[in-house]
C-alpha cells in the first residue's frame, strides 16, 4: 500500500512583499516625478520659443551719404531759338510763292508776292492827292507872301492878309495830311512782298496761288512760319525742392531717344526766379548749339544736371520711414538690440529713396520695413538676407 505526499506551499514572508511594494511605490513615483519634470522642462522649452518668437525679425539698413552733387534728371521740351509765324499786313490774293517747307532762307529773303489791286489804286489816288495839296499849298503861300507886302503900304487890310496867312497854313496841313497817307499807302504796298524776318528754315506753309489774303496778324491764317534752328532751346520744370539748386551757368547734358548712346552739352542760361503756383515748380531755360542740325525743334529731351547737395546730408529708402500722428519717424536699432523711434526732417524725395535733412547719420542703423506696432525700447532680433543672427 502506498502512501500518499501532498505538495508543498511556498509561503511569501511579509518582509518580501513589504520590499517589493517599496520598489512599485518607488518606481510609480518616479515615473510621476519624471513626467512632471518632463512636462515642466516642455512648458519652459514653449514659453521661451513663445519669447523668441515674439521678438521681431528685423533687416537693418544704413543712411547712405551724399556724394556732394547729384545727378537731377528732368524731361525737357526743345524749341528754336528764335520762331515767328508770318502773317500778311495788306489784303489781297497770293499771287505767287517762293518757299516751301524745309527751305533754308536768310533775313530780308523774299518768301511770297501779294497782288493787291485795291491798295494799288488808293496809292494812285493818293499821289495824286499829294500833288493838288502841293499845288494849293504853294499858291496859298504865294497869296499870303503877296498879300503881307501889300498890307506894309496900306494897300490891303490887315483882316485880308490875316486870311490868306491862315489859308496857306491850312494848305500847308492838307500837304502834309496828304503825304502822311500816301506814305501809309506805299507801307501798305511794301507788304505786297513777303519777307522772311531773320535767317532760319520755312517750317510751314499753309497759304497757295490765288488764296484769299487778309490783312492782321489774327485775321486769317499764317502764310509761313519761320524758325531759327542753329541755336535750341530747352525749357524744364524743376521741382520746388530742386529749384533752390539750379543756377545760371550750370552744365547739363540732354539725351534723345532718336540718338542712344549720345549726349549733347547744354548750359543754364537763365530761370523763372519763380514757383508756379499750379505746378509748385520752376521754369528753367538751357541752350544748345545745333549748328550742324542733327536735332529738331518739338522734340522730347532727359536732362541731366549735377547739382551741389551738403554733404551733410544723408537718403534712406522709402520703405523705413514711419508714419505716425506726432510726425515722421524711422526706427533705428543700438548696440543691444533695442529700438527708438528717431524723429527726421526729410528734404527731397526721389522716388525710391528720400533725403533726410536731419534726424540720422551714416552710421546709425534703421529698419527695413518695420511694422506699425513697433514700440520705442522693443528688443529686436537682427537678420541680415534673411539669416539670423
Amino acid at each position: 500500500m502506498q502512501s500518499s505526499r501532498r505538495p508543498t506551499r511556498t509561503r511569501i514572508q511579509p518582509r518580501t512583499l513589504r520590499l517589493t511594494g517599496l520598489v512599485a511605490l518607488a518606481t510609480m513615483v518616479g515615473l510621476a516625478g519624471w513626467g512632471l519634470a518632463e512636462r515642466h522642462g516642455a512648458r519652459a522649452e514653449l514659453g521661451a520659443a513663445t519669447e523668441r518668437m515674439a521678438i521681431p525679425t528685423v533687416v537693418l539698413t544704413k543712411p547712405v551719404r551724399g556724394a556732394g552733387a547729384e545727378e537731377l534728371v528732368l524731361p525737357g521740351d526743345v524749341q528754336a531759338y528764335e520762331e515767328a509765324p508770318i502773317f500778311a499786313r495788306t489784303s489781297g490774293y497770293m499771287k505767287v510763292w517762293h518757299t516751301d517747307i524745309g527751305t533754308p532762307v536768310k533775313k530780308g529773303q523774299l518768301l511770297a508776292e501779294i497782288d493787291t489791286p485795291e491798295v494799288d489804286d488808293q496809292l494812285r489816288q493818293a499821289e495824286a492827292d499829294v500833288r493838288t495839296a502841293a499845288a494849293n499849298e504853294q499858291l496859298a503861300r504865294t497869296t499870303a507872301t503877296r498879300w503881307q507886302a501889300l498890307l506894309r503900304t496900306d494897300s490891303v487890310s490887315r483882316q485880308e492878309t490875316d486870311e490868306k496867312v491862315a489859308d496857306a497854313g491850312a494848305k500847308a496841313a492838307q500837304l502834309a495830311a496828304a503825304t502822311a497817307n500816301l506814305a501809309r499807302l506805299r507801307q501798305l504796298e511794301s507788304f505786297k512782298r513777303v519777307l522772311a524776318p531773320f535767317d532760319g528754315v520755312v517750317t510751314a506753309r499753309k497759304t497757295d496761288n490765288g488764296a484769299l489774303i487778309n490783312a492782321g496778324s489774327g485775321i486769317g491764317p499764317e502764310l509761313f512760319r519761320v524758325a531759327d534752328t542753329s541755336r535750341l532751346r530747352v525749357f524744364l520744370q524743376v521741382p520746388q525742392n530742386s529749384a533752390a539748386l539750379i543756377s545760371i551757368g550750370m552744365d547739363a547734358s540732354l539725351r534723345f531717344a532718336e540718338f542712344p548712346g549720345r549726349s549733347y552739352a547744354a548750359k543754364v542760361v537763365r530761370t523763372a526766379s519763380a514757383i508756379d503756383p499750379t505746378s509748385r515748380a520752376m521754369t528753367v531755360e538751357l541752350q544748345i548749339d545745333n549748328s550742324q542740325y542733327h536735332l529738331l525743334p518739338g522734340s522730347y529731351t532727359e536732362a541731366h544736371l549735377k547739382v551741389p547737395v551738403p554733404a551733410e546730408r544723408v537718403s534712406l529708402p522709402v520703405n523705413t520711414l514711419l508714419f505716425r500722428s506726432d510726425g515722421l519717424r524711422v526706427a533705428t536699432v543700438d548696440g543691444a538690440g533695442k529700438v527708438t523711434l528717431v524723429p527726421i526732417t526729410m528734404g527731397r524725395d526721389f522716388g525710391t529713396r528720400v533725403e533726410v535733412v536731419d534726424g540720422v547719420g551714416p552710421d546709425d542703423q534703421v529698419i527695413v520695413n518695420p511694422p506699425d506696432s513697433l514700440l520705442a525700447g522693443q528688443l529686436v532680433r537682427i537678420t541680415e538676407m534673411g539669416i539670423p543672427k
